[in-house]
């Protein structure tokens, strides 16, 4: 392909592809969602989204058993799943969104492949952290991204309580992150982008996707009719500062991609 396309668009091709292997789980997911809103049938013995979740399962298990991800990796996932089932089960009991189908796998109104589709957003970061071979640089203190991540997580929760802080935390992201940049490989040649753009980018992805979930009606949100329905640009702004705290979270144990004053700290690299 690079001998027969101009350099730029062989460059591009090969960005999409890697980038759609490094999302494989979370494309698997979706179209698992997909799929099972066309065949299931109401008289079926299983629920569907019990279903969904022996297929969630079953796929994580391929994954590692073909070494798609590393025990490693599968340890930054299991934390998304915790973290994210954990703010499903709160949004579902405070009515934000539901889950209207029947189901035996539920916790709380909460069925629990809803983990795994969290879980994908994991899944995705720590693959293409490897697949680019990532570096993020020049990288601000740790400890402030970590406090940022907490900042927007406890958000989630406080603000059906409190004032809403999110324009604030916006800023705060945009601040702390502006002059790091995300720099990767496609071939030989290493690229950059500023950090807060890419969030951007894959938040509007991830806006996509809740929009598939949504119009398959495997989950529905709070005055959302039955008809083909777009989820509020508003939902984009929420995965923009979920991706700082999933960023975060991966950074646990992706030391090595970050800055040079990080990897002063010792680092521990093996799977």
């Amino acid at each position: 392909m690079r001998d027969r396309l101009p350099h730029t668009l062989s460059e591009l091709i090969m960005f999409v592809l890697k980038q759609g292997w490094a999302c494989l789980f979370g494309t698997l997911m979706l179209g698992g969602i997909i799929l099972s809103k066309i065949i299931w049938q109401p008289d079926w013995a299983m629920a569907r989204y019990d279903g969904l979740f022996l297929y969630a399962l079953s796929l994580q298990i391929g994954f590692l058993v073909f070494k798609l991800e590393s025990l490693r990796e599968a340890r930054v996932i299991l934390l998304f799943h915790i973290i994210g089932t954990a703010m499903e089960i709160f949004k579902v009991q405070a009515g934000s969104w539901a889950y209207p189908e029947t189901g035996l796998i539920k916790l709380m109104g909460v069925p629990l492949f809803s983990g795994f589709m969290y879980a994908s957003v994991g899944s995705y970061m720590a693959r293409v952290i490897r697949i680019f071979e990532m570096r993020f640089t020049p990288y601000p203190p740790f400890w402030m991204t970590v406090l940022l991540a907490c900042a927007i997580y406890t958000n989630f929760f406080a603000h059906h309580y409190l004032p809403d802080i999110r324009s604030a935390l916006f800023a705060a992201t945009v601040l702390l992150y502006l002059r790091t940049r995300i720099w990767f490989s496609i071939g030989a040649k290493r690229y950059w982008m500023p950090l807060p753009l890419a969030a951007l980018l894959s938040s509007f992805f991830l806006w996509v996707a809740e929009n598939i979930g949504t119009n398959t009606g495997t989950w529905v949100y709070a005055g959302q009719s039955a008809e083909f329905h777009w989820v509020s640009f508003a939902k984009l702004g929420s995965w923009y500062l979920l991706l700082y705290v999933s960023f975060a979270t991966v950074t646990l144990v992706y030391r090595e991609a970050l800055g040079p004053e990080i990897q002063k700290a010792p680092v521990k690299t093996g799977a």
